[in-house]
């Protein structure tokens, strides 16, 4: 999954340099409201785990608490916006996979960005369910190092039973994966152990991935941008490898 951490490392530096952070954090309120939504109108974190994980991601963005605080009552009143998630499957040029997973109030809207994305760059919209054996879900959990005091090897250890399957050290920070099934529990259990937790998120992981030039990644990335750039697109999964070469001319630009 070592590929999965270097597109990580390239969105955060990103993230701290994007000037659109209206988007981030409109992503981030669309969070709020699904996961007061979903569980019955529960504005309380404590006993709603979804808006726990969620109040965790706007913390790691850096979200205001005024925004975050007129989220939770406009998701609780009677004028909230009514959400729901689709996904979206479908190949990109040179025969990489993108899912696609989107929180929208207008069903019909979102269907004709995602297929014009795909039109535009020279891709294909699949069926759903066509490419879910490229990806795994994961359960995956980004830690600052500089806020971790406990030994990672001990930690490490200690998560295993509580569904850690892998972990990246990187120089800033430690990620842990699990199962999609071990998210909650995993959520649990590193509260438990007071460690402040940087972003927790289901994700897809691609199983195997496709190198390609450096030409040709970056009008994969042109793509994935496309993608994200829309209010609709929560989260933009692929399977394009993540080379050394790659990634030192991403640093470049």
């Amino acid at each position: 999954m070592a590929g999965h951490s270097k597109w990580s490392n390239i969105k955060r530096r990103k993230g701290a340099q994007d000037q659109k952070r209206g988007k981030i954090f409109s992503r981030i309120i669309k969070e709020i409201t699904v996961a007061i939504k979903e569980n019955n109108n529960n504005g309380d974190p404590e006993s709603n785990p979804a808006l726990r994980n969620a109040l965790l991601n706007a913390k790691g963005v850096n979200m205001p608490k005024d925004n975050i605080e007129r989220a939770i009552k406009k998701a609780m009143g009677a004028d909230g916006a009514n959400y729901e998630h689709i996904t979206f499957e479908g190949y990109g040029p040179h025969g990489i996979a993108f899912f696609i997973e989107c929180t929208t109030d207008n069903t019909n809207r979102t269907v004709a960005n995602i297929r014009a994305i795909f039109n535009k760059h020279n891709g294909t919209l699949g069926t759903n369910g066509s490419l879910e054996f490229i990806f795994d879900r994961k359960g995956v959990f980004t830690l600052n190092k500089a806020n971790i005091d406990i030994d990672l090897e001990e930690l490490q250890l200690e998560l295993i039973e509580f569904g850690a399957d892998t972990f990246e050290d990187e120089k800033e920070t430690f990620t842990i994966y699990t199962e999609f099934t071990d998210f909650g529990m995993m959520s649990q259990k590193l509260e438990e152990l007071n460690i402040e937790v940087e972003s927790a998120q289901p994700q897809r992981i691609p199983n195997s991935t496709k190198e390609l030039d450096i030409e040709k990644s970056k009008s994969i990335l042109k793509m994935v941008d496309a993608f994200e750039e829309d209010d609709d697109v929560q989260n933009v999964f692929h399977n394009l490898e993540a080379t050394d070469e790659l990634m030192a001319s991403l640093s470049e630009d």
